[in-house]
């Protein structure tokens, strides 16, 4: 590699004896499916307790693995040694210019008011802000928007507390192998302590959203991709119909509070959850269903003005299984009309939108953006129905047109097949393996990704 790593420790690992405990309860993801009961549980309040409690797991030859809140629908934080949470590392330590560095367990939800507050704003977001921004980092989670790239795409520096218990800083100039490689690592090269955030000044956005034709809405796409900072839309199975959101800047006064449109209902409240249980109780009912939806949103527009940090945020009370797959931006259309004709074909039992976005290319080594446009196809179940199937088949649709997975969310996909889509995979692996030599960082889900 032509980057040495470089490691120092910053400051005295305190002892880890008041941050263990042991768990009763099994630790479940937000979806319910994931579930698991770690031996021990550590809750450090300062980076030098994380030294100590990395310290002591390596010295025994355990393995250790980072909880955030539980958003990916993978097993990716399963351990049965011990699991660490840094809810009790979260905050803004300091704002230098328009780079804020902020302790990895601050939830986004938290984080998007205090930059608020003091005049900033994220460049850009996903719609659920109940992630760990260290979470949110190490899966490349993302929001859309043709010229906005990821949140791992938005940091400038990274602190990391290494399997020997030290402290390294990476960034483009200092470890930079490191940095390429940390951005989207899924906690495999050590603890985020720190991310540097590149920020925007405060901002408002203009939410339109409104129910189009799928047919006009793809022929519109790269228009409104072009056109509107943020665009995206959910197509509605067994229909024709899609629910479209723009977002662009604006000088508008923030909207009054409390308005409820019927796109509102379907998508994101109690309207969509009974729903929802209907298609459980009797999964025959779900293409019906879908058109239920379809029909009561059918010429529905509403508007909102909101600071950037809310108008983002889509509040979440449907509880579901998520795939979901990167694909080369030119690809997205005919992958998205193939899944729509193979649900319609096998007349698949679901009712849950399929999500599209535009994520911009960058240059980390794991991101599924990595050199390249894209446009992200995301497909749901509701908890409790039959996914398997489906979420296989739409698999091989996304694969046959170059997709990539999000490490986050479900797929099939081992060391094999991932390898071959990402030029710098090995150069990856070289990195994990000198900072964590003896695997202190991996578990059952990583030997398989990785192939160990």
């Amino acid at each position: 590699m032509a980057n040495t790593v470089q490691a120092e420790a910053l400051s005295p690992a305190s002892s880890p004896a008041t941050t263990l405990s042991r768990r009763a309860k099994p630790w479940r993801n937000w979806s319910g499916a994931v579930q698991f009961s770690p031996q021990h549980v550590a809750a450090p309040t300062s980076v030098g307790e994380l030294q100590g409690i990395v310290r002591d797991v390596a010295a025994r030859g355990g393995q250790l693995r980072v909880a955030g809140s539980g958003h990916s629908f993978t097993p990716l934080v399963q351990t049965d040694d011990t699991l660490l949470t840094l809810n009790g590392l979260s905050g803004i330590e300091r704002i230098d210019g328009h780079v804020a560095r902020i302790r990895a367990g601050t939830s986004l939800k938290d984080l998007g008011p205090e930059l608020a507050r003091r005049g900033f704003g994220m460049t850009n977001l996903g719609d659920i802000n109940k992630q760990a921004l260290a979470g949110a980092v190490s899966t490349g989670t993302h929001g859309t928007g043709q010229q906005l790239g990821s949140i791992s795409s938005q940091v400038r520096g990274m602190e990391l507390v290494l399997a020997s218990g030290e402290r390294m800083r990476c960034s483009a100039t200092e470890n930079a192998n490191v940095f390429d490689a940390a951005r989207v690592s899924l906690g495999a090269l050590g603890v985020i302590s720190s991310v540097d955030i590149e920020l925007q000044p405060a901002y408002r956005l203009k939410l339109t959203k409104r129910a189009m034709d799928l047919d006009d809405c793809l022929a519109q796409a790269p228009d409104f991709a072009r056109l509107y900072r943020h665009f995206e839309f959910y197509w509605i199975p067994h229909t024709r119909q899609t629910l479209v959101k723009l977002m662009d800047w604006t000088a508008e006064p923030e909207s009054a509070q409390g308005m409820t449109t019927a796109v509102e209902l379907v998508l994101e409240n109690g309207a969509f959850g009974l729903i929802s249980r209907l298609a459980r109780y009797n999964p025959q009912w779900a293409p019906k269903l879908a058109q239920v939806m379809a029909y009561a949103t059918k010429g529905d527009q509403s508007t909102m003005v909101a600071d950037c940090h809310r108008a983002f945020s889509t509040a979440r009370l449907v509880r579901f299984q998520e795939m979901e797959y990167e694909l080369p931006a030119e690809n997205g259309a005919d992958a998205l009309r193939e899944l729509a004709e193979y649900i319609e074909r096998h007349r698949v039992l679901v009712h849950f939108p399929v999500e599209y976005r535009y994520v911009a290319a960058d240059d980390i080594w794991l991101s599924p953006f990595y050199q390249r446009d894209a446009v992200s196809i995301s497909v749901h179940q509701y908890v409790g129905m039959e996914h398997q199937a489906y979420f296989a088949a739409a698999e091989s649709i996304f694969r046959n047109h170059g997709g990539r997975p999000h490490w986050g969310k479900i797929h099939s996909l081992a060391a094999r097949e991932l390898r071959e889509l990402y030029p710098r995979w090995d150069d990856f692996q070289r990195v994990r393996r000198q900072l964590d030599p003896k695997g202190l960082f991996s578990n059952a889900l990583l030997r398989r990704w990785f192939g160990d």
